[in-house]
């Protein structure tokens, strides 16, 4: 897209900022903490929360795009060395004392989506909804210069949202997390940390620049595409325990999932580096749409 195309501060310069194609990430989670509650309550569940959870979800993910495309352009990341797709400060598509206000409103709106949830799961939730909001700072401002974006995404990708989606969707006589849950949220967080990891494996090159110590940098190219590979087939064998406990959906029907991700591995091993990469990228986001998908729908039909 030519930024010619796109007014300052325009809607359409919002959108883009909004990046809707990492919203695919956001709402997995919680479709996979959904489906195990259908599972488990023979479809008696608590919809306000579930609708809040996706909804609290998409919009921190909307800020957490807003903080990355700010913080950025302000430590100057975004030049003409930049592989990744466009941003909306570095083109002059928002102005950057816009995009503080921007981040402001979603972080609140964030907090107001979230602040019913206490009254279905209690005053824990204002501390997880918390958490979320400080990480969510954290990891642009310092923590994904430390190597520790891959653990962020396990946790606020995997474990936080679908086991929180669950204990929330589930009746209050019924809300415990069992270790089937609490293992398909490990899996989870490892299918979608396949995309922070050909996010960072294209960018390997100015991120050593930049000093920014993403797991990548510290592996390798090499060890990096492997761990890219095992990260999607680990998280399908975990698939046995469900496979175990008589949910043989839930174990077969993400394999598919798996041979797509094989398939996306082995273009990336043939393009390696540079923009071209985008396409993995793209494909990743896909591939892990179509985890969530295959692995909620398996849970149902169980």
């Amino acid at each position: 897209m030519q930024t010619s195309t796109v007014r300052c501060n325009s809607a359409k310069a919002w959108f883009l900022a909004a990046r809707p194609k990492t919203l695919t990430g956001a709402a997995v989670p919680v479709m996979i903490g959904t489906a195990w509650a259908i599972l488990d309550m023979q479809g008696i569940i608590r919809i306000t929360p579930v609708v809040l959870c996706f909804l609290f979800a998409f919009v921190m993910q909307i800020d957490a795009n807003f903080i990355n495309d700010y913080l950025d352009f302000v430590r100057g990341n975004d030049d003409e060395t930049r592989l990744g797709p466009r941003r909306a400060c570095a083109q002059g598509w928002i102005l950057p004392a816009t995009m503080r206000v921007g981040i402001g409103l979603t972080t609140l709106l964030a907090c107001l989506i979230g602040l019913p949830l206490i009254y279905y799961g209690g005053m824990e939730m204002l501390l997880v909804g918390a958490v979320c909001v400080v990480f969510c700072f954290l990891y642009t401002t310092h923590l994904s210069y430390l190597g520790m974006g891959d653990i962020l995404v396990l946790v606020f990708f995997g474990i936080i949202p679908v086991c929180v989606t669950y204990y929330l969707a589930v009746p209050s006589y019924a809300a415990h997390i069992t270790w089937q849950v609490f293992l398909s949220s490990i899996a989870c967080g490892l299918v979608i940390d396949t995309l922070l990891i050909v996010n960072n494996y294209r960018d390997i090159e100015n991120d050593r620049r930049a000093h920014k110590m993403t797991m990548v940098v510290m592996m390798g190219a090499s060890l990096s595409r492997t761990a890219y590979l095992m990260l999607g087939w680990v998280a399908c064998m975990i698939g046995l325990v469900f496979l175990f406990h008589g949910h043989v959906w839930a174990f077969v029907l993400p394999l598919f999932y798996a041979l797509l991700h094989t398939l996306t591995y082995r273009r990336m091993c043939r393009i390696r580096q540079g923009k071209a990469l985008n396409l993995i990228l793209g494909e990743t986001a896909r591939n892990i749409f179509i985890y969530g998908i295959l692995l909620t729908v398996g849970l149902i039909i169980s």
